[in-house]
């Protein structure tokens, strides 16, 4: 084979390399589009359904952040050594499970409340969880400042005054006397 006769036959063959490239890059750039409009049509009502919920998220994060600042306080003042990674675990479980009340309280309120009329069913059944949650913040605030109260949130429906929320504390020297 002659020089002229191996240039044209490797110019031939660049050529259809060079256009084998180009098919296959055309085809992965439409497999892209396919697997990116997929993803798109199937995390889109996922990121609706949580945006719509993001206060109750956010609400959920404060709560958590001001219930492990306030426990560890307390432990502390009960003479407890504070592990920072079983601190760290129930901080992530505790996100874990708002998230999940969070999307239950969501699914019900768009399943149920939206059916029945009842349009508040989402914010309902979170209050009833946020609740605890607000309890137990306090509860661990009055422990940490040494006062001999308990709040428990639920007593303020069907009262007035917030007084009654507060409940005392029995005293742990009175009861070990008797």
């Amino acid at each position: 084979m002659d020089f002229f006769t191996r240039k044209i036959k490797y110019r031939v063959m660049d050529n259809f390399t060079e256009q084998i490239l180009v098919d296959t890059a055309r085809v992965m750039s439409q497999e892209r589009s396919v697997i990116n409009g997929a993803t798109a049509m199937f995390v889109s009502p996922v990121v609706d359904f949580y945006q719509s919920m993001s206060p109750f998220l956010l609400l959920a994060l404060v709560l958590i952040v001001a219930d492990t600042r306030f426990g560890v306080a307390a432990a502390r003042k009960r003479g407890e050594r504070i592990r920072p990674s079983r601190k760290w675990r129930r901080a992530v479980n505790k996100l874990v499970d708002y998230i999940c009340w969070v999307t239950l309280a969501g699914i019900m309120g768009r399943t149920f409340g939206e059916v029945l009329g009842i349009p508040l069913l989402s914010a309902l059944t979170l209050l009833l969880v946020y609740g605890i949650e607000i309890s137990s913040c306090f509860n661990n605030y009055f422990e940490y400042r040494g006062i001999k109260k308990r709040v428990n949130v639920f007593k303020l429906f069907g009262r007035r005054e917030v007084e009654g929320v507060l409940e005392d504390l029995p005293d742990k020297n009175k009861e070990e006397e008797k």
